[in-house]
């Protein structure tokens, strides 16, 4: 398996003895980090510097993590993908970071090791998003035609498969739980509780069922996932 690209990462965090842990284990795994202790220095460097992912506090000094977001969506010249920590865990707490432009959202405590794959697969998905192909093993992409390539042979999936098949690719290697699944299928129109799982069973009738081996995962109790194997 390839070994994962180094990453050049913003961290904001005011509580020194956290930003150390994370910079600490991160640089060991060949991440380059930056720091800063309050949110307009952070801003700051967020708009001067080039960066593949900041690590943002939400609570933090003079200006807090969703105004600091809010600041660097309005005032950068390129979407910069943003992983929020935070001792809150309510839902509404988590829907505010994601108004304002959060990409994603850790709860503290977290362990490092879930830090460093939600860091790695924020930065892929996003490099993806900017690609108008996408290329998985087996299986290609296409986001500009809308078709799907297995082995060479285009795939006959319905507006639906195509959808949850894209956003399965786009997360990969991150599982992506069911809840998350119907929240970008259908936003927030009330749907059958039986309805992903007639879509998924229809997708891996055309996506697994001529070929050799499934590429489409159940991880029970959780949600879906690509299986591409290493080649």
């Amino acid at each position: 398996m390839n070994k994962p690209a180094a990453l050049q990462v913003l961290l904001i965090e005011d509580e020194l003895s956290i930003a150390k842990n994370i910079a600490g284990y991160m640089e060991q795994k060949g991440h380059i980090f930056d720091f800063a202790g309050n949110g307009k220095q952070g801003l700051a460097l967020a708009l001067q510097q080039h960066y593949d992912l900041i690590i943002l506090d939400l609570n933090l000094p003079g200006m807090d993590g969703l105004q600091l977001c809010t600041a660097l969506r309005q005032q950068a010249d390129r979407h910069i993908p943003l992983l929020m920590l935070t001792a809150r865990d309510s839902i509404d707490d988590k829907l505010a970071g994601f108004h304002v432009g959060t990409d994603d959202y850790l709860t503290k405590p977290f362990s490092l090791q879930e830090l460093e794959v939600r860091c790695l697969a924020l930065s892929r998905r996003h490099l993806l998003q900017q690609q108008h192909t996408i290329t998985l093993g087996p299986l290609v992409l296409d986001k500009q035609r809308r078709i799907a390539k297995r082995d060479g042979q285009q795939l006959a999936l319905n507006v639906m498969g195509y959808n949850i098949l894209l956003l399965l690719a786009e997360a990969y290697p991150q599982v992506v739980s069911r809840s998350e699944l119907s929240q970008h299928l259908w936003r927030d129109e009330p749907t059958e509780s039986d309805a992903l799982r007639s879509h998924i069973y229809q997708l891996r009738t055309v996506l697994d069922k001529p070929f050799a081996y499934p590429l489409l995962k159940t991880v029970f109790g959780v949600g879906f996932t690509l299986e591409i194997a290493a080649a």
